[in-house]
């Protein structure tokens, strides 16, 4: 897991984006709930906090998350009213997580409001569900249905992010060394 951490989750880790996502296999649902519990008590005073959204046999898909960052993200008024086609009725963080996390589970496809848990822009979020994935100016973290130029320079960071952070994780840093306290502003 640690390893999962340090490669999909590292923008989250450095403060640059509210959350990421990723599958992880386990032997078993507690190994997983075990896994998931000791990084929280390692991360949550930087910030960080990890939820399962979905397990399956052998298997968790877990979210990633920075608390602060996505509860300002929610409270944004044109997110807000964004999710409440989704039934996310309240701007609640802890509601918000557990109506996604049940959407997760009850949905056929996969619930694509769920790129504003990611921290991508709304517009490219709005543009990904309207287009059905189809469409895209660039594609990069995200397919990118706006500000082309923008995520082309966001995408760039988050390279550079990834880069560093595997380097410095293979040379003996700590998944805790490498998270930022707080969010980057």
């Amino acid at each position: 897991m640690e390893q999962s951490l340090v490669e999909f989750c590292y923008a989250t880790l450095a403060g640059l984006k509210s959350g990421s996502l990723f599958s992880c296999r386990f032997a078993s649902r507690e190994e997983a709930m075990d896994a998931i519990r000791l990084w929280n008590d390692e991360l949550s005073d930087r910030g960080v906090c990890l939820i399962p959204l979905r397990m399956r046999e052998g298997s968790a898909l877990i979210y990633v998350y920075r608390r602060q960052m996505l509860d300002r993200e929610l409270r944004r008024p044109e997110v807000a009213a964004f999710l409440t086609a989704y039934d996310y009725d309240r701007q609640d963080t802890a509601f918000a997580l557990r109506h996604l996390k049940r959407r997760c589970l009850a949905c056929r496809e996969f619930p694509h409001e769920i790129g504003v848990f990611l921290g991508y822009p709304l517009e490219d979020v709005k543009g990904f569900i309207a287009n059905k994935g189809k469409n895209c100016k660039c594609t990069g973290c995200w397919k990118v249905y706006c500000d082309a130029a923008e995520a082309e320079r966001t995408f760039a960071r988050y390279k550079k992010c990834h880069d560093t952070y595997v380097r410095l994780w293979r040379q003996g840093k700590s998944v805790r060394q490498l998270t930022v306290s707080g969010a980057v502003e």
